[in-house]
């Protein structure tokens, strides 16, 4: 099983060490062609204007798309979520890739300054710690989407399917448990598909 995280730009250096530490193989994935290796992707966070950007223009996007509508496993934290919803209130014209029936607005919580750390309740997982970075708000989630954990009453965790997506960073803190929950998706889907 071998997850990719997707590295046109952002921190996904980070999501490839939570990934190694919990022994899964994992690497970056900067092309087409790494796509067409790997079992599930997650897409970092960053800035979701140029990560859509180079995605669109290398081709990445599309399969990325394709890929999903298959049943692929992905997993969007931060701007990974940006891209992932259907609708970015904010700015619905930005390039995305669409696959989450989500809307959400960009650096909803404020700015750089205003990052800030909390502790969330997370179905099936328990109280994590999570470190909110200009973080989008979801505004809207249609009835199949699941809400997996809310901060102040707003969905901050959610899941439609194979489809995964956080405002927060799971990445950022020593705490496994959000990226094992993914890899649990990841090797399901393997397993479902041999």
């Amino acid at each position: 099983m071998i997850i990719g995280v997707l590295a046109l730009q952002g921190d996904f250096r980070e999501h490839i060490w939570s990934l190694q530490r919990l022994g899964v193989e994992a690497f970056a994935v900067k092309s087409v062609s790494d796509l067409e290796r790997i079992d599930g992707l997650i897409i970092p966070g960053g800035e979701s204007t140029s990560i859509g950007r180079i995605a669109k223009v290398t081709g990445v996007g599309e399969k990325i798309v394709e890929l999903a509508k298959q049943g692929l496993p992905i997993y969007g934290t931060c701007a990974g979520m940006i891209l992932m919803a259907k609708r970015i209130v904010d700015h619905p014209d930005q390039y995305r890739f669409g696959l989450m029936d989500i809307a959400v607005r960009r650096n909803a919580y404020g700015r750089q300054i205003d990052s800030f750390e909390t502790y969330l309740d997370v179905e099936n997982i328990g109280r994590v710690k999570a470190v909110f970075i200009r973080a989008p708000m979801v505004v809207e989630v249609s009835d199949n989407v699941e809400v997996l954990a809310r901060y102040e009453n707003v969905p901050v965790l959610v899941k439609q399917g194979n489809l995964l997506a956080s405002s927060f960073h799971p990445e950022l803190t020593d705490d496994l448990r959000i990226h094992a929950y993914f890899v649990k998706m990841v090797a399901d889907q393997h397993e479902s598909v041999r």
